[in-house]
């Protein structure tokens, strides 16, 4: 079993106003998560990345974290305080360029010894554009085509200095990029940095298998509403048939299952007892989703104020209004006329409130229970191939890990499910994943 931590933040999972809950940009924090994974055996550390400020109703959105400082800025520092955990960055491949990102991730994987990984992000995000001088958008269309070359140029850069310490000239000529000259970085320990890559349409299925070496899926970890963009496989079976689905996907580009390691996202809450685990999954859930964050979903779904509307009382019974805009810098898919219709026959089926209604159809937690029943459920999603390994997003920052570290890590050991010690010094090595051979 492979296991990451992700640092909670960028969404609603996070229960920010916790009182436990620690600061979203001090070193600290971040340190304590990293040396909290370390000390579990973790592959690595998952950061996530905002380009701008969430906004609603035309006003900056403060209800939930927003964002963070630069990912690789915090993972260059984590490097000096870590020795084996592997670090991993979102860096949007829309809104960079392969040169210069290539530089800081191979100064990435150098400072911590071979440990850097990049999460492969798009966005066709009009709003977010606004912050970069290229013109404010991609069209959805050109997302994983400009995304696929962006990384097949960096694996050039990357292959442009041989193992024993050779620079060679570089070109690509393409579609996006038009760049020649030498690398300035000599190839880092792993060769490439580990690619990961989130997304669950077909499109993004298809660049996972040509591209990634680790897929991060979404598994109903927690958030509303519905249209978040890793994938959100809520059960054994829908994350067997994603999980066969990828995996199948490999032998066209001449790749095996082990060259994909598969790791939905998920959150963990633990009790001495089942009802115990399961009391407190419902506060967080309600911890989550207040009655202000209630109505800001109600919202996001239906495309109008709705203020006015009571927390506590029944649903709308006005009619979505799409493509209005209310919101900005949250992803929404789906048809809401329908989404709304399902929340409305849930609500008439088990006579919920808004707030209830929101907390029953979005906010979820994927394993609870006493960490024996989570250990054993855990290793059966990966004994049964609906995941090769888990990212957790706990909950509160920095402390959300620590018990499922000192509670479920020494049962899955004893199991034998999972290590006892780090084998190598690479997050490749700890993936067990092949390097790549460099070319020209």
């Amino acid at each position: 079993m492979h296991l990451a931590a992700h640092f909670p933040g960028v969404n609603n999972t996070t229960v920010w106003a916790d009182p436990r809950s620690g600061s979203q940009i001090e070193f600290s924090s971040f340190e304590h998560l990293a040396r909290t994974a370390e000390r579990g055996l973790f592959d690595f550390f998952f950061l996530a990345e905002g380009l701008r400020l969430r906004e609603h109703k035309g006003r900056i959105h403060d209800l939930d974290v927003v964002g963070r400082p630069e990912s690789l800025t915090v993972l260059n520092a984590l490097a000096g305080v870590t020795e084996r955990l592997g670090l991993a960055a979102t860096v949007n491949a829309t809104f960079n360029e392969p040169y210069e990102l290539a530089r800081r991730l191979a100064t990435l994987d150098h400072l911590s010894g071979g440990r850097a990984a990049w999460n492969v992000v798009t966005s066709s995000d009009a709003f977010t554009g606004e912050n970069f001088r290229r013109g404010g958008f991609l069209d959805r269309a050109d997302r994983y085509t400009r995304a696929a070359e962006f990384v097949a140029t960096a694996r050039e850069l990357w292959d442009s200095w041989t193992p024993d310490g050779v620079s060679r000239p570089f070109a690509h000529r393409g579609r996006h990029f038009d760049i020649a000259g030498e690398f300035t970085v000599p190839r880092s320990p792993q060769g490439h940095p580990v690619v990961i890559q989130a997304g669950d349409s077909d499109e993004g299925r298809e660049f996972a298998a040509a591209t990634a070496d680790v897929v991060f899926s979404g598994w109903g970890s927690g958030g509303y509403p519905p249209g978040r963009r890793s994938t959100r496989q809520s059960s054994l079976e829908s994350g067997r048939a994603f999980y066969a689905d990828v995996k199948r996907r490999l032998a066209k580009y001449g790749r095996t299952s082990d060259d994909l390691k598969i790791m939905p996202g998920v959150s963990v809450v633990l009790g001495d007892t089942a009802a115990e685990a399961q009391e407190k999954a419902a506060e967080i859930r309600r911890q989550q989703v207040s009655p202000q964050n209630a109505v800001l979903a109600l919202e996001q779904i239906w495309g109008v104020d709705l203020s006015a509307y009571d927390p506590d009382g029944p649903l709308p019974e006005i009619d979505p209004v799409d493509g209005t805009g209310i919101t900005q810098g949250r992803t929404r898919r789906g048809d809401t006329v329908a989404i709304a219709e399902k929340w409305r026959a849930l609500s008439k089926e088990k006579g919920l409130s808004i707030r209830q209604t929101v907390i029953e159809a979005g906010a979820r937690q994927s394993f609870i229970g006493t960490p024996e029943a989570v250990a054993t459920e855990l290793d059966g999603f990966v004994r049964r191939e609906a995941s090769d390994g888990f990212i957790l997003v706990p909950h509160l920052t920095p402390s959300g890990l620590d018990e499922f570290v000192d509670r479920v890590v020494p049962l899955l050991q004893e199991r034998g499910a999972f290590r006892t010690e780090y084998r190598g010094a690479t997050l490749r090595s700890h993936l067990g994943l092949s390097d790549p051979v460099g070319k020209s």
